[in-house]
């Protein structure tokens, strides 16, 4: 039997100095190709890249804030917050809505690009929680103005509440099929009867801040003080007002 020292001492050296190996490209074709279809693909890059609305308008904005820290870290969901509507697909409607609130909400719904959704959170968005009662400003439900895909109930929900709505709102994205979207409407999504408000006069019109005698200091401060009267001024009579 012949040896060959050399052969052996370079295999030593390359064992010594890369005991992994070389690097061999599998031939296993389950471990080189991903068969999957235009659906799921597309629907996996959406649900992986929400980007919410920073909209809020009460106590649960504040929950909603503490879920962008470094505690719950919701950018691991691919959340990512915008602040104009044209660059979000996702609101998430936190806090009351008041009735001087809903057209701008209605607006900022209408300026998001298609497909777009909406997660309604916290009683008084829901239904009005403690304002349902006695409040004539509160809305009776965000989803009398716009359409809602998923609900968050609480006062205010926790982060946690949070995240577990956007887990459902990504299952919802992730049934949804390409080729429909233009033959169909987004589905499963809550919309009641309109809410039938009407347009009224304004009250505050300025008129009384433009009037004459609000110009220039009353007739007989103007006496008081020694300071000159404008013929205006002098033909104006003393206001009488009634108080009750």
């Amino acid at each position: 039997m012949v040896m060959n020292p050399g052969t052996e001492t370079s295999n030593l050296k390359e064992t010594i100095f890369n005991p992994i190996g070389q690097p061999q490209i599998t031939k296993d074709l389950s471990e080189n190709v991903i068969l999957t279809t235009v659906d799921d693909l597309h629907n996996w890059a959406r649900l992986s890249s929400l980007w919410p609305l920073l909209y809020g308008t009460a106590c649960c904005f504040i929950e909603f804030a503490a879920l962008i820290g470094s505690r719950f870290d919701f950018d691991r969901f691919g959340l990512l917050p915008r602040s104009s509507p044209r660059q979000a697909d996702l609101i998430i409607t936190a806090g009351t809505v008041t009735m001087k609130m809903a057209p701008a909400l209605v607006r900022l719904y209408e300026q998001m690009p298609d497909p777009k959704y909406v997660i309604a959170m916290g009683a008084c968005t829901i239904t009005g929680g403690m304002f349902s009662v006695d409040s004539p400003t509160a809305v009776r439900g965000v989803d009398k103005l716009i359409p809602v895909d998923v609900y968050i109930p609480g006062c205010p929900p926790r982060p946690e509440a949070i995240i577990d709505a956007i887990i459902k709102l990504r299952k919802k994205i992730s049934s949804e099929s390409l080729a429909e979207r233009g033959q169909v409407a987004q589905t499963h999504r809550f919309y009641t009867v309109s809410h039938k408000m009407k347009e009224t006069p304004d009250i505050l019109t300025g008129s009384y801040m433009r009037s004459s005698s609000r110009q220039a200091p009353p007739k007989e401060l103007t006496e008081a003080f020694g300071m000159p009267m404008t013929p205006a001024l002098q033909q104006v009579e003393p206001e009488v007002s009634e108080r009750g």
